[in-house]
């Protein structure tokens, strides 16, 4: 896995959702199911919904800038998104 890309711009970002990087990088590391992926600004851009080892559901959005992952945006799930999550991870470990 990539490293993360973390400056006081996105860290401060993600803060204001009440999320911190721990809790994104947890995500990241772990299964997520992609909700997305688009260009934006010459970037691709990816939305991805995933758990917290607490159980927390984020969705994050994330690109790749040299070589490192950059955390875009982090936050809670809408209750839809949650669900659809849920349903994937359930039925993945069926």
């Amino acid at each position: 896995m990539l490293g993360f890309d973390w400056d006081e711009a996105n860290l401060h970002h993600i803060a204001l959702h009440s999320v911190t990087p721990e809790e994104v990088e947890q995500v990241l590391q772990g299964p997520t199911f992609e909700i997305d992926a688009y260009e934006l600004n010459g970037e691709e851009r990816i939305e991805e919904v995933g758990a917290t080892q607490s159980g927390r559901i984020l969705k994050i959005v994330t690109t790749v800038r040299n070589g490192l992952i950059r955390v875009v945006t982090a936050y809670d799930a809408v209750s839809a998104i949650k669900q659809a999550f849920m349903e994937q991870q359930k039925r993945l470990y069926e």
